[in-house]
């Protein structure tokens, strides 16, 4: 049996039936925008669009992991421009199949790229530049929809989040 087992995620949202979160690990997520158009890629684990990031190693800061994260999971360099927003909900978790249940702790950091050549990873099933207008259409989970629309805002606004 040579097939790997792949873990699947399940996103809770303000949800009641939620379990309790036994883990919580710094993340950066990147909105990556190049031509009017933000990359977003979709998860193997939940079928889900989401910003592309990932967590926080040891031996790095949070801009070094989003700069980090977005080179493995797309192959793109990205130069960080600004903070998006801060997302610490105590009510937003991620179980996981192997047991680990996880509250948000991720900061989300806008970026340019002059590349649009994409070369996605294991953890992605497809990638897409999607226009400003057709995020509102992407399936994606609660929490991600949150963060696109907070991107909107701040492209229209300048108005950040920290929450």
């Amino acid at each position: 049996m040579n097939q790997q087992l792949r873990t699947v995620r399940t996103d809770y949202y303000h949800n009641h039936d939620a379990p309790a979160a036994n883990s919580v690990k710094p993340a950066a997520a990147v909105a990556i925008v190049c031509n009017n158009r933000v990359l977003l890629v979709r998860r193997h684990d939940n079928g889900k669009w989401t910003l592309p990031g990932g967590t926080l190693e040891m031996t790095e800061s949070m801009p070094q992991c989003a700069v980090r994260e977005i080179k493995e999971e797309t192959s793109i360099d990205v130069e960080i421009i600004d903070l998006l927003g801060t997302y610490t909900d105590p009510d937003i978790r991620i179980a996981y199949s192997d047991g680990e249940v996880r509250r948000e702790f991720t900061i989300v950091y806008l970026a340019t790229t002059t590349s649009t050549e994409v070369r996605i990873d294991s953890e992605s099933s497809e990638y897409r530049w999607f226009t400003i207008s057709a995020l509102a259409e992407a399936d994606v989970a609660q929490s991600q929809r949150k963060r696109l629309n907070d991107l909107i805002r701040y492209l229209e606004t300048g108005e950040k989040r920290y929450a």
